[in-house]
């Protein structure tokens, strides 16, 4: 029968080349020791050196060796590893013998171990080179960034690849499950779906390898994101009426439809989407982020109405998908950021000429084909996913392709490109090459899945709709677009557009809203991330509704009075003077010097929201939809509270104090003595009145079988080494992640200021 085994425990890495390292024989003593999925470069200090698109971090080359046991009986199985993802360039020997490599550092990839392993022990060892850092526009990391698992299976076996399910049909009290699968070595493969409480749903036995059967399930449970039911299917291959192997995932049932006119269809309800984008980092802990991790943002960003992710510009991390299925998400799966032609790289802030020009357009030519259906196959038996993007804004005009039909362009993130960028160059690539990319795309993944639409990101959709670009599309996503929605949707009728980037504008979700036709938007971005910073010292992007650690920011506010009907308020202040950029300019934060301009905004969908500065009204403002639910004051500084009400609903933000206490606080004590789970702590600073306190530097030091990962304040330009154990305040708090080690007991963390002030994080690890 099947077995996987998880292999994440106990590496041995080394930063650096070591030619010999791939010998089974070599000595590795000195190597430390690492869990996975393991990011090397947040390990090592930021520097201007590096590249200001991948966040001032390193890359190099690494090296990574497991040695694991098997048995007489492992050993006479089919035995293959699987890497979820290696950034970049993986090359991977097992005992001394080369199996082969992996260029993208995203997509998942297989070796079969077979006729290379032994009984006792073997040796895996992997090289992950990243050596030219400035090779994207955001963060990418460095090493084995996400699990690795070894399949054991007999004869006969299933072929993960070749099971398939997808709904049918949906009736009121009838669904049908349409289950492609593929055995070798099998009298008959049996398809059994489980409801939640383990009970058989529908059973069908086919008396063949392969080929595809249809089960029907009488009163459904349907898969939404209020109520996100999953079945289990279980595939099993067959030999003299027994099962031999058993293959097994989550399903769930629902419809998707598109319409021209009438936008988005779950389960044949209209909906909107309410997406964001998001990357696949969490500061401090780089490209190695745990499913609890995602899991506390993915919370937050459902409670400010957000109903879809959109992975950019990559396939995800597995453990996201999995939490969108079980929580209820909808995702657009992405594939690429670049095709052939490699888009500019910013190394010295964005926008900064020259740039650099490394990145996957290097490996496009030789690897798209297989990247492409390695995410496919590997996602497409999530309900979660519900479109196929092959390709983010890889029209951007001159980056690298180029017209005839426009002599100068800019993009939507030109505002200092120099002339020569913008005008036509003939030495360039021509932008009619992109159709015929995308029709090859499209058809690969037609080929593994039809049962969702495929898209590309479009950046320039007013040359990409008269090339033809678009035409082979099932769905056309817009980047910040909207001007050319009612246009578009005219000229090119039974096309289906749907905003796939959009800015936080109110004005641009009401270009939604008020279309029937236009699906929905993915907002840029969910979540604030490294990379694609403006110059040194910023080191990340500040866009994200959630900051670096996935705590709230204004933004949040202002996207839940927009996406939900909660009637509360929330009250946030930006330095007036500047430029009215909403809540990119704000933070929950009352402090200044005395007469210093202010601007409060206050956000709600009360009728009416009154201000108070230590007790004086200064005036009633009405927020409505046409202002995004939001009202705004001018004021000026002055120590104390400023207070907001809105009907029975108010919000206040006082100036801070010097800290008079501490807390320590997290949403479990007890953690599986596993070497993995990982707990996710949340450090107040209190002052005499109990609001956030001033700011001040807090030191982490863990006691018992506990791994500090690391310390994330979400501040833009703070530098402290993540490898650090301190770390300042940010509005009061900061956010500490620790791992679990193997051994039970008790384990703490002692939490200290630099003013003398403790507090104590307590839990247990227990074997589960």
């Amino acid at each position: 029968m099947r077995e996987i085994r998880n292999m994440d425990l106990d590496w041995r890495f080394h930063l650096g080349e070591a030619p010999d390292a791939y010998y089974m024989g070599y000595d590795d003593r000195a190597w430390r020791r690492v869990t996975l999925p393991h990011d090397w470069a947040v390990e090592h200090p930021f520097d201007r050196c590096h590249s200001s698109g991948t966040g001032y971090l390193p890359g190099g080359i690494g090296w990574y060796r497991k040695r694991f046991l098997l048995t007489e009986e492992d050993a006479g199985k089919r035995v293959v590893l699987t890497f979820q993802g290696v950034y970049k360039h993986a090359r991977v020997w097992i005992n001394s013998n080369y199996l082969g490599q992996h260029a993208y550092g995203y997509t998942s990839f297989s070796f079969d171990l077979s006729p290379f392993i032994r009984a006792g022990e073997n040796l895996i060892a992997v090289r992950a080179e990243h050596e030219e850092t400035a090779d994207s526009r955001w963060y990418t990391g460095s090493g084995i960034d996400r699990h690795v698992t070894l399949t054991l299976t007999d004869s006969p076996h299933l072929q993960e690849d070749g099971c398939f399910a997808s709904t049918a049909f949906l009736g009121e009290t009838e669904a049908g499950i349409r289950v492609c699968f593929a055995a070798e070595g099998a009298d008959a493969v049996r398809a059994v779906l489980l409801d939640r409480e383990g009970r058989t749903a529908a059973r069908k036995t086919e008396r063949k390898e392969r080929g595809e059967t249809i089960l029907k399930i009488p009163e459904p449970r349907c898969w939404s994101p209020e109520s996100p039911y999953l079945y289990t299917l279980r595939l099993e291959a067959l030999r003299d009426g027994k099962p031999r192997d058993r293959y097994e995932f989550p399903f769930g049932i629902r419809t998707i439809r598109f319409d021209a006119d009438q936008g988005f269809f779950l389960n044949g309800q209209s909906r909107k989407i309410k997406g964001v984008c998001v990357h696949h980092d969490a500061g401090c802990l780089g490209a190695a982020v745990p499913k609890t991790v995602w899991k506390h943002r993915l919370e937050k960003l459902k409670r400010m109405g957000c109903n879809a992710i959109r992975t950019a510009h990559n396939p995800p991390d597995p453990d996201l998908l999995d939490l969108c299925d079980e929580m209820g998400f909808l995702v657009m799966d992405e594939a690429f950021d670049e095709w052939e032609g490699i888009k500019n790289k910013w190394w010295q802030g964005h926008n900064v000429y020259p740039p650099k020009h490394f990145g996957y357009g290097e490996d496009f030519p030789q690897w798209h084909r297989a990247d492409l259906e390695s995410m496919v196959l590997r996602d497409r038996n999530h309900p979660c996913v519900i479109l196929w993007s092959i390709g983010n804004e890889i029209d951007y005009p001159n980056d690298p392709y180029v017209t005839p039909l426009f002599r100068e362009v800019l993009g939507n993130n030109d505002a200092n490109k120099p002339l020569a960028e913008r005008l036509y160059d003939v030495r360039k690539p021509d932008a009619g090459r992109l159709t015929a990319v995308a029709k090859e795309l499209t058809e690969t993944v037609h080929r593994l899945d039809r049962t969702r639409p495929v898209l590309s990101a479009l950046s320039f959709p007013e040359l990409s709709n008269r090339t033809g670009f678009a035409d082979v599309l099932d769905l056309s996503g817009y980047n910040y677009r909207e001007q050319f929605y009612e246009e578009d949707h005219r000229t090119y009728p039974g096309r289906v557009l749907l905003g796939s980037e959009n800015s936080h504008d109110p004005a641009a979700w009401r270009c939604v809203e008020d279309r029937a036709y236009i699906s929905g938007q993915f907002l840029w971005t969910g979540i604030d991330f490294l990379g694609e910073c403006p110059g040194w010292p910023i080191r990340i992007s500040r866009a994200g509704a959630l900051d670096l650690r996935g705590k709230e920011k204004p933004q949040y506010a202002q996207r839940r009075v927009l996406w939900t009907e909660d009637t509360g308020v929330r009250l946030a202040v930006s330095e007036a003077g500047e430029e009215d950029r909403g809540a990119w300019a704000e933070c929950f934060r009352w402090e200044g010097k005395p007469g210093e301009r202010k601007r409060a905004s206050c956000y709600t969908r009360q009728p009416e929201a009154e201000l108070f500065l230590n007790g004086r009204s200064l005036g009633k403002r009405k927020p409505d939809r046409e202002n995004g639910y939001r009202a705004v004051w001018e004021l000026d500084y002055e120590e104390g509270v400023l207070e907001v009400r809105a009907g029975e609903a108010s919000d206040r933000l006082a100036t801070p104090g010097p800290a008079k206490r501490m807390e320590a606080v997290s949403d479990a004590d007890v953690l599986r003595a596993d070497g993995r789970d990982v707990i996710q702590i949340e450090v107040a600073l209190r002052d005499a009145a109990g609001n956030p306190a001033r700011d001040e530097t807090v030191t982490a030091q863990a006691e018992g079988d506990l791994t500090l990962l690391g310390m994330e304040n979400g501040s833009p330009d703070d530098l402290t080494p993540y490898s650090e154990n301190s770390r300042l305040t940010r509005e009061g708090t900061l956010t500490v992640y620790a791992r679990a080690g193997e051994t039970p007991g008790k384990v703490q963390i002692h939490f200290r200021t630099r003013s003398g002030l403790t507090a104590d994080w307590k839990g247990k690890l227990l074997r589960k």
